[in-house]
């Protein structure tokens, strides 16, 4: 846990300073493991006027809403208020100090602005929390893709022992059980008592209206010419050609927010990691279990993690692969990547700029850009333009803050932007065999 406190300590004071004025570091934050109170967290929602399930969210194409829509959870808004309570209520882990919201903050862009998540007592993860925005088109779910939908991810941290730490989902259900208000909640949104599956599904409706999908970029598309700048509307036509951002991250009808849905290995970590030594160590610790809360461990708590996709599929393919985030509301979700490991938008377009991390298992499709510094200010003005005008107050903080950055602090640039760090593995290698060996 060292790794996450040190080396990324700074990251996490620079991406919770930018929120609202809060606290510079957790440490001096009021609520449980850094998190902003629960009370003001839920005032932050109600002002960001998101709907209660009764008609489908603004902005969204009602044939891909249609879609993303499971058979038997249907969004209605006595689901969509049982999923809110459960998302708040810290009384569902072991100690009752961590929620859904402890991770998920409200106020921080439904992330917690950490390179890694903080848990029961004190523990911290091995991966970011991806904010929970628009996740009615996100499919598998985690960075590794290891739960198929919403509902089964869901539940999956009430019981990983260092997030929410229950002993188990029958726990889970047994205590909602004891607690009054629940039972009647979970009959009016489920028609019978509370179940670790209907906990789930409640969970994902709720988060499914979490949609933020009104953003300068949009108006501007709708044919609102002023409502991009001269750069933003530059860094758009980067994005989609130069730049070739939209080979991963298409912004279409078929895909609103983003992503791909798929998984790459973009060379993230990769000059930290011997990923042929860690594919070891999984093969023989997935012989030993190869359960849900096994693949989890591996994922969460050891650098086995680094694997990515692999974990979940052992396909040689998937080495150090992890899903395509999404780019709404880039603005507001910082530090970035699996990790963490990236304060700013400009630390994450340096890193494709000179074509990611050289491994082994590199993506094919990721290669060196050579964008100059002009156009990546204007790469970096598009993605700004991708938040949603509700966020527009934390979206002006974090753009000066990581401007300011961005002047002085540039540790994934190289001399010469064009050219591609190798990783120490790499490098190992292919000296090598031209040496010969």
């Amino acid at each position: 846990m060292t790794f996450f406190r040190g080396t990324f300590g700074a990251l996490a004071v620079f991406a919770t300073s930018v929120w609202f004025g809060l606290p510079s570091t957790p440490q001096d934050a009021v609520g449980p493991h850094g998190a902003t109170p629960i009370d003001v967290q839920e005032r932050r929602l109600d002002a960001l006027r998101i709907g209660d399930g009764s008609a489908m969210p603004p902005g969204v194409d009602p044939e891909m809403w249609k879609i993303h829509q499971p058979e038997d959870n249907a969004i209605d808004p006595a689901r969509v208020a049982l999923g809110r309570k459960l998302f708040f209520d810290a009384r569902l882990s072991r100690d009752a100090s961590v929620s859904c919201a402890t991770c998920h903050d409200v106020v921080r862009g439904f992330g917690d602005a950490r390179p890694a998540s903080e848990g029961i007592d004190g523990q911290v993860g091995r991966r970011n929390a991806p904010p929970t925005m628009n996740l009615f088109a996100v499919a598998p779910a985690f960075w590794d893709g290891r739960s198929a939908t919403l509902e089964v991810q869901a539940i999956q941290p009430l019981v990983n022992p260092i997030e929410m730490g229950m002993p188990s989902h029958d726990a889970v259900v047994a205590k909602l059980k004891d607690i009054p208000e629940y039972p009647p909640l979970f009959r009016a949104a489920y028609g019978r008592d509370p179940n670790i599956a209907d906990t789930g599904r409640a969970l994902a409706a709720f988060q499914r209206m979490l949609v933020f999908l009104g953003a300068p970029f949009d108006r501007w598309r709708g044919g609102a010419a002023d409502a991009m700048s001269e750069s933003e509307r530059r860094g758009f036509a980067l994005y989609e050609g130069k730049a070739r951002c939209a080979t991963c991250h298409p912004l279409n009808a078929s895909h609103p927010v983003g992503t791909d849905n798929l998984f790459h290995n973009t060379g993230v970590s990769a000059d930290k990691r011997d990923f042929e030594k860690l594919v070891r160590k999984v093969l023989l610790a997935l012989d030993y279990g190869n359960s849900t809360a096994d693949v989890d461990h591996l994922a969460l708590a050891t650098d086995m993690g680094e694997l990515g996709r692999f974990v979940v599929t052992k396909r040689r393919h998937d080495i150090g692969a992890f899903r395509t985030p999404q780019v709404r509301n880039v603005a507001v979700t910082a530090p970035y990547m699996h990790d963490g490991s990236m304060a700013t938008l400009w630390d994450v377009v340096d890193h494709y700029n000179k074509g990611g991390i050289d491994n082994p298992f590199l993506d094919g499709g990721i290669e060196a850009l050579a964008l100059s510094e002009a156009e990546i200010d204007d790469l970096v003005a598009f993605l700004f333009a991708l938040t949603d005008d509700r966020l527009a107050g934390p979206k002006s903080k974090a753009r000066e803050a990581q401007y300011e950055r961005s002047r002085t602090v540039r540790p994934f640039r190289d001399v010469d932007a064009a050219s591609r760090r190798r990783s120490g593995f790499a490098s190992r290698v292919f000296d090598e065999k031209d040496a010969g060996k």
